[in-house]
């Protein structure tokens, strides 16, 4: 009986979770994802009614002139959803990425935002 085993091929890219640091303020919510190797190019970030999904895809250095005799991996797929409150302004969202690091603002719907309240001496 042969045990060894040889790899099999899929087509399929296993995701990784990205970390993430999320910021709170009274104006809304800074997310900012690391996303190493990842190009706006290759950057997919989405929100479905109350589901933001990032996804990114980085291809890792293969050549045209060059064929690997051997390759563990060759592209890495980042993935990351998160459920939304309803407190959050989707359509406003702002994204920029920057030395692999992608921040999202989510600012908060304006009847999210605290405000001060007058009061009158009667």
């Amino acid at each position: 009986m042969d045990m060894s085993t040889t790899p099999t091929q899929t087509t399929e890219v296993p995701s990784i979770v990205p970390a993430v640091d999320v910021f709170e303020d009274e104006h809304g919510i800074t997310l900012k994802a690391d996303l190493p190797g990842v190009s706006r190019e290759n950057l997919n970030v989405r929100v479905e009614a109350d589901q933001l999904t990032i996804e990114g895809q980085v291809t890792l250095g293969a050549s045209a002139k060059l064929e690997p005799v051997y390759a563990e991996i060759r592209m890495a797929q980042y993935r990351r959803t998160f459920a939304l409150s309803r407190d959050l302004d989707t359509g406003k969202i702002d994204a920029g990425i920057r030395n692999g690091v992608l921040t999202l603002r989510i600012p908060k719907a304006e009847q999210a935002k605290p405000r001060r309240i007058a009061v009158q001496v009667s």
